[in-house]
């Protein structure tokens, strides 16, 4: 038996619990993880209120939260390549095992190793926020040196695509509020606040020819506000509204698999990228961290530490 963290019915923090549950059983194509740390990420509290019924993958209650992880493989389902008891290893809980417990089970093609060197912490970081940065990057292709608007750059995917496009020579221009100020500018994002007046003429007068790239991590009304600062609409790329096609750009092409988590990793054995952590929690704290995320109090990464 081992302890988790989920929800025993659809709505908001009050329907959270702690339960006990026996191991997982890895199915085909599954491992079975000791969780060392466990990322918490916006998705997981809106999975719990199960106002989006694309999301809703059917499972029994109790469910555990969370999707991604780190730890120690106990476990092997049948036709898992690559993986071996013993391993190190951070991935993605997309079968539905919730990650917010002490054991869970991971996707083995959505699922790798942790190169020596690179702390759980880090890699429980990088199957959403590190492959997020990775993903919107590569699709904008820009070259060093050109100019880049990250739209809401204070939280945990917004400070991994900052820090990695800094990393990669681009001048980045972030857009928050005043409390993420700080922890964008130490990563040398030249940080505009939303509520300190005009965005779009502070932006403009940055850049008055327009930027190469955006990268939207807020959505609504604010994606439309800051669109037309890209030069070409094509190079609007949004991680969490698919409705910018409309204005011409382009939703996040997301890519799961082992090669890419390998590839994030390495980005952050390089230095390049390393998802700011601002915040490191218990178990025992699961509710502190995911109110701190569901209430957009936290600047960068929160993280649970399990083992």
């Amino acid at each position: 038996m081992g302890q988790a963290w989920g929800f025993g019915r659809f709505g908001g923090p009050e329907v959270q619990e702690f339960f006990d549950r026996p191991d997982p059983v890895p199915g085909r194509g599954e491992v079975l993880i000791r969780v060392d740390v466990a990322g918490v990420n916006p998705l997981d509290h809106i999975l719990r209120s199960g106002l989006v019924a694309e999301l809703d993958s059917g499972r029994p209650f109790p469910r555990v939260l969370g999707m991604e992880a780190a730890g120690t493989v106990v476990a092997l389902g049948e036709d898992v390549d690559g993986l071996e008891v013993g391993d190190a290893v951070f991935g993605f809980a997309l079968t539905g095992g919730g990650t917010y417990a002490e054991t869970t089970v991971l996707s083995a093609p959505n699922t790798a190793r942790i190169p020596a060197g690179l702390s759980a912490t880090v890699a429980a970081t990088l199957p959403v926020a590190g492959t997020t940065a990775v993903d919107a990057l590569d699709q904008l292709g820009l070259p060093g040196g050109a100019t880049i608007l990250v739209n809401g750059v204070g939280g945990g995917v917004g400070l991994a695509v900052a820090r990695l496009a800094v990393g990669w020579g681009l001048r980045v221009i972030g857009t928050g509020s005043a409390g993420k100020r700080a922890q964008a500018e130490s990563i040398g994002v030249h940080f505009i606040d939303y509520a300190s007046g005009d965005v779009v003429a502070a932006a403009r007068e940055l850049v008055p020819g327009g930027f190469d790239g955006i990268v939207d991590l807020v959505g609504g009304a604010s994606l439309r506000t800051v669109a037309p600062l890209a030069r070409d609409p094509r190079n609007v790329i949004s991680v969490g509204d698919s409705s910018v096609s409309d204005l011409g750009g382009r939703f996040v092409d997301r890519r799961l698999d082992r090669e890419n988590l390998e590839r994030a990793a390495q980005l952050a054995l390089d230095g390049v990228l390393a998802p700011v952590t601002t915040a490191i929690y218990p178990l025992a704290d699961a509710p502190t961290a995911l109110a701190t995320v569901e209430n957009g109090h936290s600047s960068g990464k929160v993280v649970i530490k399990v083992a």
